[in-house]
């Protein structure tokens, strides 16, 4: 018989290596390994630098099909010239997974850690307590590796103190500490004329506990109000949060220490309100294509800024959306070909776009579908900074580090499963193309309103659900009576998964259960 050393990989039939009790087993995959180790340190060789600056660009509720390089792009409506030259200059992600809402997939990007652990399953509202409080953040532990940490934009990780971005690793934060609609839905006489014009539902918006304004803070100080953020100013927003990330990557041009900069549109959530420079610029002439091009036009002034500076080949940059469109708010809405949308996970709540680009040091024009989570990002920048050590070593990590992935030309993924939690209901978990479903939310016409992933009610099956994501991408087949092979596999992943839990109980940090 022969040994699995000598099979080749597969990535459901060949076994993760041992790993830690407090970390997620992955794949070991040598040879890549080696060659992204030669890349990085001829990287050091050639730019005389130890580590490299990171770029992260998050916006908000934009759908997997949204950009040119997905097939969206001109097709529908909204070309994106920038963000495709940045795919096409490193590596196009095809299986990015997010988490289904805003909090929980900034925090898993920010911890290295699914929301069953962070304990924010859903965003905290209106001032509501709950954050990331207790959570160690790549940004802290960029900051022990000697990294200046710069947080741009939307935050929407808590409003209490302790979990403010300057308690929470920052360096600085310049953006709001909330969510988009928040500021608008009792604003705006065309959606809401009902608070608008009724002087005591205005009040009542008015006294809630949260904060109305954009706010600048440095470190372990005060949040300092910048301006109320009305209609007009909200639409303004994006451009500023751009200049303020621009000065930020000037201001670091001929420094030695490394940077990271975190950089969060407030586009395109709803209701989207672009600048008035953009208003009608896409072919849809619609206000979420027309945010679309003015965010495609902020990647490029980023990356046109890096470039000017001399700092392009020095700077690891990932573009990313939070999670799948917003389809309840239709047609102000993102879009993916997969099912369902944002608040769900079926694929079209969890799978978002993903770009890695790193000018002369990861492969250009590459496109893959090796699976990559946003708890990867964590352990995979760490590794790359050569930081790899300060992962926490007191919680359970999900993350793995996909540093070798990125860097090795072809390179394969290290993660095996792939889980999907809803709130606190463990929905689903890939291996493969396959994806083994135990529950998730309805999205029929005949219990919701709309299409979108929020409205439905909560399902558990039975028996489960197997969905090949390859020839099934809506998820409309299961056939797991014709695949009752793969069961091994499923359980394996979900044992072992569920049994985490155990050494490293779950954490509910907002809502009603805390």
């Amino acid at each position: 018989m022969a040994t699995d050393a000598a099979l080749p990989f597969d990535p459901i039939a060949s076994q993760a290596a041992p790993a830690p009790p407090n970390r997620e087993p992955a794949f070991a995959h040598p040879a890549q390994e080696e060659e992204a180790a030669r890349r990085l340190a001829a990287w050091r060789e050639r730019r005389g630098r130890s580590k490299p600056n990171v770029l992260v660009v998050l916006m908000d509720d934009v759908g997997w099909g949204d950009f040119g390089c997905y097939g969206g792009g001109a097709a529908v409506g909204a070309p994106t010239p920038n963000i495709d030259r940045l795919a096409r200059q490193g590596k196009l992600l095809t299986s990015c997974y997010s988490e289904p809402s805003c909090t929980p997939s900034r925090a898993s990007l920010l911890t290295g850690r699914l929301p069953m652990r962070h304990g924010l399953q859903r965003p905290p509202m209106y001032g509501e307590a709950g954050g990331l409080e207790g959570e160690r953040t790549l940004a802290e532990l960029l900051s022990e590796a000697g990294y200046v940490t710069q947080a741009v934009g939307k935050w929407h990780l808590g409003e209490n103190t302790a979990s403010q971005p300057q308690n929470c690793g920052f360096d600085d934060f310049y953006g709001f500490l909330s969510v988009s609609d928040m500021y608008t839905e009792w604003r705006d006489p065309y959606f809401f004329p009902e608070m608008v014009y009724s002087e005591a539902r205005t009040a009542w918006v008015e006294n809630m506990p949260f904060n109305k304004c954009f706010v600048h803070a440095a470190r372990g100080g005060e949040i300092e109000e910048v301006e109320e953020v009305t209609i007009p100013v909200l639409s303004t927003l994006d451009d500023r949060w751009a200049t303020y990330s621009e000065e930020f990557i000037d201001s670091m041009a001929g420094r030695d220490e490394p940077w990271f900069l975190y950089h969060c549109t407030r586009g395109a959530h709803f209701d989207n309100y672009p600048h008035e420079q953009y208003l009608g610029s896409s072919p849809a002439r619609h206000p979420y294509k027309d945010t679309i091009v003015e965010l495609d036009a902020i990647v490029g002034r980023l990356v046109d800024r890096l470039d000017a500076t001399g700092q392009l080949e020095d700077t690891l940059i990932f573009i990313s959306s939070d999670n799948g469109p917003e389809m309840e708010t239709w047609p102000d809405a993102a879009y993916t070909p997969f099912r369902c949308a944002k608040g769900s996970t079926w694929e079209g709540g969890v799978r978002v776009p993903g770009i890695w680009s790193w000018a002369g040091t990861i492969e250009p024009d590459e496109v893959t579908d090796g699976i990559f989570s946003f708890t990867d990002i964590l352990p995979t920048v760490l590794s790359v900074a050569g930081s790899g050590d300060l992962v926490p070593d007191d919680r359970f990590v999900d993350g793995v580090d996909q540093s070798a992935f990125l860097l090795a030309p072809g390179g394969l993924s290290h993660r095996k499963y792939l889980y999907y939690w809803l709130g606190q209901m463990f929905s689903a978990l890939r291996v493969g193309e396959y994806k083994f479903m135990l529950g998730s939310i309805s999205d029929g016409n005949t219990d919701v309103a709309t299409d979108g992933g929020f409205s439905g009610v909560s399902q558990k099956y039975p028996y489960g659900r197997v969905y090949n994501l390859y020839l099934d991408p809506k998820e409309q087949h299961s056939y797991l009576i014709r695949k009752l092979a793969y069961l091994e596999a499923f359980q394996h992943g979900l044992r072992d998964h569920i049994h985490s839990f155990a050494q490293y109980p779950p954490k509910a940090s907002v809502g009603l259960n805390v």
